[in-house]
């Protein structure tokens, strides 16, 4: 049973909203719904915020995406999109936003019980991992945090995985096909190389603005991938000799 786990759904028609309603407490999980932005908003913004959101994009009011919007800018909220819009712009924006996951009308309600769980599962802290400390820039695996100069970084978990799997195959150039291979251990089917690009580029913009040298701790390099570069002691990019896997 999922006792502890609350799972809010964001969803105007009421057919769909109570289908999903069933599956989901009968998978014993806590959940509850409510049809419009504002209230989605309120709810992921209160004291007390549910442990995942499955938001649908079109809303009456405030729509979804707003919705993702102004919840990352204050936290990293699991949000799984639930869209009739199936194409790959939409796709493309709801993930440039830090989307979790995303989920195409008409779906399975058994498939999104089953996107719940992977992704709550991928948010599960491990028993063994321990901090990563590359100097100013630390990683909890423990508690999925980073903070840059004892500044915390807010990441969604798709950001955190993909600078997990930099740093731990730092001094080589990762494609983004290898990216995709070694940061996702779930079903990848709503992800492509382009997808890692919009993640990419959401992480460095938050690291950028972390750090107070305006170091770009993620190196681009073209037509292969992307590396992982602390600055050298000295605060300067560090110059390596990248071995591609």
């Amino acid at each position: 049973m999922n006792n502890n786990q609350r799972i809010l759904i964001v969803e105007d028609e009421a057919d769909i909203a109570n289908v999903v309603l069933d599956y989901l407490r009968h998978a014993g999980y806590d959940a509850e719904h409510v049809d419009n932005g504002n209230a989605a908003l309120e709810r992921l913004l209160g004291a007390h915020p549910p442990d995942l959101t499955l938001l649908d994009v079109m809303l009456p009011g405030m729509d979804g995406l707003e919705v993702l919007r102004q919840t990352r800018k204050n936290g990293d909220a699991l949000v799984i999109l639930l869209t009739a819009r199936v194409e790959e712009v939409d796709r493309l924006i709801g993930l440039e936003l830090g989307a979790d996951d995303y989920i195409c009308k008409p779906f399975s309600p058994r498939e999104v019980v089953a996107r719940v769980k992977t992704v709550l599962r991928r948010r599960k802290p491990s028993a063994t991992a321990a901090p990563a400390d590359t100097g100013a820039l630390q990683l909890d695996d423990n508690l999925s945090q980073v903070s840059l100069y004892g500044k915390p970084v807010p990441l969604t978990h798709r950001e955190y995985r993909l600078l997990q799997t930099l740093i731990q195959h730092r001094d080589r150039i990762l494609s983004r096909a290898q990216m995709l291979e070694l940061s996702y251990d779930e079903d990848t089917q709503d992800l492509n190389e382009r997808s890692v690009d919009s993640h990419i580029k959401n992480l460095r913009k938050k690291l950028r603005s972390a750090d107070r040298s305006g170091h770009d701790w993620i190196r681009s390099v073209y037509g292969v991938g992307f590396a992982f570069e602390p600055p050298d002691a000295g605060g300067q990019a560090r110059v390596s000799t990248w071995e591609s896997l």
